[in-house]
């Protein structure tokens, strides 16, 4: 595939997945999916060898929910043991989850020995994200920007990354997906902005979770090209969130309730919440209840055949909803004072709150937040696309091939990182924790942590601090909390390369972090960092080098007058007083002044080398550092190999699937079309009884096979069959074309031919031999204009002749090909004539009257000429002692003859250009 400048963004979210795009010269737009639709359910079903995605996904999880994989962003980095696991397995106990013995995390038994990780899954849903991109720009796309929630912690980052990478995307960024909310925001507003700080809350409820953020919109001032810009920046200074309040729960309360009253009705013997196809949906149906009811008082939830062939119908109000979800209520605005707190504002400060996911079109939600912040809510957002078209933006800002207005974004941490350490004392050994991203601490950032009192090698461990802001059970959800260990080996023998001495000073070791853009914390390098005091010496100054230049080439002085520099300094005083007439003492004078400042310059010298300026200079000896990861373990080398070969065997068995597909549909559709248009009298007409019922006959082999043994016949056998097929109707349907194209070729030929012939008419009379003042066009090209014209005519009736006398089904004699080239050749030579006339100019010559004046002028400047000569001549032998000229006076005439003469000559030198 070409290379190409677009790039996408994916706001992939727990239920649904909205891909942004732009290219060059398009603007950012929301890619669609095959369905034409702005957002496609995250959502892959595997069945049969089948692979589907979306909507179509959809429907296969009705039929065979434990073949369709839904909800899988919170399984991200998790062990099987994690509450999020087991509340995951108690919503879905279709779903046979189990774990993986090597990295400890989770996998999904699809089949018998057929197992998927949660990042196989989710990169295959990636790669349907990019499809949809490139369809939408028709262009190959690699860069992208993909969202992620604000409270994703390391691991679950890291497992995202590697899912883009096994989907091969080049992933310029993950970006937290209220950062993005607020860049949509912002761009579109950044006039409004100033350097006041202005403090909007954005409180997003979506599937699985709820976050309230509040960013600082600002301008700032910066120099980075050399002089000062102002530019619109966002900043995270607040953020609070429950990562299991969100709409998905309140559907599930509203699923199970329906599965109760059903029971309750006892049409059957069975338990609805023992089966897990009706569960399924019972599933589907509360999602579209829980959606109506946010705009009606009341709605009938029905399902046909839900069990055992019998239909269910119940009607519920809003009322009946609400209070299904009560003590979910009671938890909407703990992220809105937590985000508060974070940020130690007060909600009087708040300029607006901007509602944002599908969960805030809840009346409810809505009501209580309304009376909790004070104030009315924004409903300016688009709430399925703000994050989408936010992160494209960042997207299109990252990237080399786009150029786009600055808008400078900073995020913040919400779990704050430490390094600990042990320290050894006298009496004991303590423990020692020092933090090294605290709490809304701006990111991307680097820091550094000291190390003074380890000469040894030794450990130390990085992990999350102190976590009292949030709940113990926000806590618990984000899994464990040591995050690595890591060993320093070398430092002993870094330290006996810098033994103790007074120009040693050690600054000890120094380990070197950066929290990046994605929010990944890396450890760049480890190394001892010591101080050394130098004193600079050097051969020579550069005084000194002047004066034993100067010294070089007066050393036969300098031996002679070895004296004291004051001795000197005095002689060359009495020497300016002496005489300067005579040029020896001169020459005298100069050698003992130069003598002098050698002997002075060389002194300065000689005192700047007795006191020379000491200096410090930073040595940094490398400390090697290997980290143990005390988490969930990213992909190995070879596990990321497995996985992209379980992959690739889904991507060939999917191409494959759809190659079959489409030549079954094409050989279907073929023989069908062959039978249709046979019994049409265009078609019948041209093709010989023999020809028509072989065709048939192959057309009806061809189908009665397809239905019979050919039902699971593999793709090259469906295009073998069509290009039989093909082979046996291509002269027929060759015919047809010809007979249908012919009449309409011979009329633009006909066209053609009448304009060339007026074209023809009106050269005749701009040849030399018409027309002497335009001679255009030579009699050879005339004639050769017209014998075309002649021949083609000539050649048109003799053809149509021979056709007429030919059944349709006969080989076809006066061809649409031969018709073209004919029109070719007649065009050819008329653009040629065309062109030509284009191009060509008059003569330009000058008139008799413009001949006689010029003449007249000239013989009168020579007139002139030979009288101013004769006097000259004349005065001159008069007075041979004193020789008078004098000069002729002008009329003026002369240069306005001089002037129109090169005007007639510049003109004509600027009409031959």
């Amino acid at each position: 595939m070409v290379s190409s400048l677009a790039v996408m963004s994916i706001d992939l979210g727990s239920e649904w997945m909205k891909i942004g795009v732009v290219s060059p010269g398009v603007p950012m737009e929301i890619a669609l999916n095959k369905e034409s639709k702005r957002k496609t359910p995250s959502i892959v079903s595997l069945k049969d060898n089948e692979r589907l995605f979306g909507e179509d996904a959809l429907t296969v999880s009705m039929r065979f929910p434990k073949n369709a994989y839904m909800y899988l962003l919170d399984l991200l980095g998790k062990d099987i043991n994690h509450p999020l696991v087991k509340q995951y397995q108690q919503r879905f106990p279709y779903y046979k989850i189990v774990e993986d013995s090597e990295r400890k995390t989770i996998l999904f038994e699809h089949d018998e020995n057929i197992f998927y990780s949660v990042e196989e899954l989710l990169a295959q849903l990636l790669v349907k994200a990019k499809e949809f991109a490139e369809q939408a720009t028709n262009q190959p796309i690699k860069e992208c920007v993909i969202t992620v929630p604000g409270f994703f912690n390391q691991v679950e980052r890291k497992a995202l990354i590697q899912s883009a990478n096994l989907a091969g995307l080049k992933l310029l960024q993950l970006m937290n997906d209220y950062t993005a909310v607020a860049l949509n925001y912002g761009i579109f507003r950044s006039k409004e902005f100033n350097e006041t700080s202005q403090y909007v809350m954005f409180y997003d409820m979506g599937a699985s979770s709820t976050t309230a953020t509040v960013v600082s919109f600002q301008t700032i001032k910066s120099k980075e090209r050399g002089y000062t810009e102002t530019h619109p920046q966002l900043t995270v200074i607040g953020v609070g969130y429950d990562r299991t309040l969100g709409g998905l729960e309140m559907q599930m309360r509203l699923r199970d309730y329906l599965a109760t009253k059903f029971n309750e009705v006892k049409k059957t013997k069975n338990d609805v919440f023992n089966n897990a196809r009706a569960m399924a949906k019972l599933f589907k149906e509360a999602g579209r209840l829980k959606n109506v009811l946010s705009a009606n008082a009341q709605h009938y939830a029905q399902i046909e055949g839900l069990l055992d062939e019998e239909d269910f119908r119940l009607l519920v109000t809003r009322q009946e909803f609400e209070d299904l979800i009560k003590d979910l209520l009671d938890r909407v605005g703990h992220p809105v004072e937590q985000a508060l707190k974070t940020a130690q504002l007060t909600k009087d400060v708040l300029n607006q709150v901007v509602l944002f996911g599908a969960g805030t079109r809840v009346p409810k939600v809505q009501e209580i937040l309304q009376n909790i912040v004070g104030q009315d809510l924004a409903k300016n957002l688009n709430t399925d696309e703000a994050a989408a078209m936010g992160a494209v933006y960042k997207a299109a800002d990252l990237s080399t091939g786009f150029q786009v207005k600055k808008f400078i974004t900073k995020n913040a941490v919400i779990f704050p990182i430490q390094v600990v350490f042990e320290r050894e004392t006298e009496s004991e050994v303590k423990q020692v924790k020092r933090t090294l991203f605290g709490l809304m601490n701006p990111y991307p950032q680097k820091k550094i942590i000291t190390f003074n009192k380890h000469t040894t090698d030794f450990t130390f461990d990085v992990n999350y601090a102190e976590l009292g802001y949030l709940s113990p059970k926000e806590i618990e959800n984000i899994g464990v909390l040591n995050l690595t260990k890591v060993t320093l080996t070398g430092v002993q023998a870094a330290f006996e390369k810098y033994p103790p001495s007074h120009d040693i000073d050690l600054k000890g070791i120094k380990a070197h972090f950066q929290m990046d853009d994605s929010g990944i914390l890396n450890l760049i390098n480890v190394e001892l960092v010591v101080e050394k005091t130098v004193v600079e010496q050097e051969e020579e100054g550069t005084f000194s080098k002047l004066g034993s230049t100067i010294s070089k080439l007066f050393g036969a002085e300098e031996k002679k007058e070895e004296k004291p520099v004051s001795e000197q300094i005095n002689e060359d005083q009495n020497n300016s007083t002496q005489q300067q007439g005579e040029h020896n003492e001169q020459n005298a004078n100069k050698t003992s002044e130069k003598t002098v400042q050698n002997e002075t310059l060389s002194k300065n010298s000689t005192v700047k080398e007795k006191n020379p300026k000491p200096k410090i200079v930073t040595l940094k000896e490398p400390i090697q550092g290997s980290e143990t990861v005390l988490t969930i373990p990213p992909l190995s080398e070879d596990q990321f190999a497995r996985s992209m070969e379980k992959l690739k065997k889904l991507n060939d068995l999917e191409k494959d699937l759809i190659r079959r597909a489409t030549a079954l549909n094409n050989l279907e559709a073929f023989v069908v079309d062959v039978q249709n248009k046979l019994s049409e009298d265009e078609f019948s007409e041209a093709a010989t009884e023999d020809e028509k019922e072989k065709i048939l006959a192959l057309c009806s082999s061809v189908h009665d096979w397809l239905y019979e043994d050919g039902s699971d016949a593999d793709a090259e056998t469906y295009e073998r069959k069509l290009n039989e097929l093909k082979g046996e109707a291509n002269s027929l349907f060759a015919r047809v074309w010809e007979h249908r194209e012919r009449p309409e070729a011979l009329s633009a030929l006909n066209s053609m031919l009448n304009q060339s012939s007026y074209f023809l008419n009106s050269a005749k009379n701009l040849t030399a031999s018409q027309n002497p003042d335009k001679d255009v066009f030579t009699d050879k090209e005339i004639e050769s204009l017209e014998k075309i014209i002649v021949d083609t005519k000539e050649w048109t009736a003799k053809s149509i002749e021979n056709q007429e006398k030919l059944k349709k089904y006969e080989t076809v004699v006066l061809t649409v090909k031969s018709i073209t080239d004919k029109m070719g050749v007649l065009e050819r030579e008329v653009n040629y004539l065309v062109n030509k006339l284009r191009i060509w100019k008059p003569k330009k010559e000058e008139s008799v009257d413009k001949k006689e004046k010029t003449a007249e002028k000239t013989f009168d400047k020579k007139a002139k000429k030979q009288k101013k000569s004769d006097e000259q001549e004349s005065k001159s032998s008069d007075n041979d002692d004193s020789v008078t000229v004098e000069s002729e006076p002008r009329t003026g005439n002369e240069d306005e003859d001089v002037e129109k003469t090169n005007n007639d000559q510049s003109d004509s030198t600027h009409s031959e250009l």
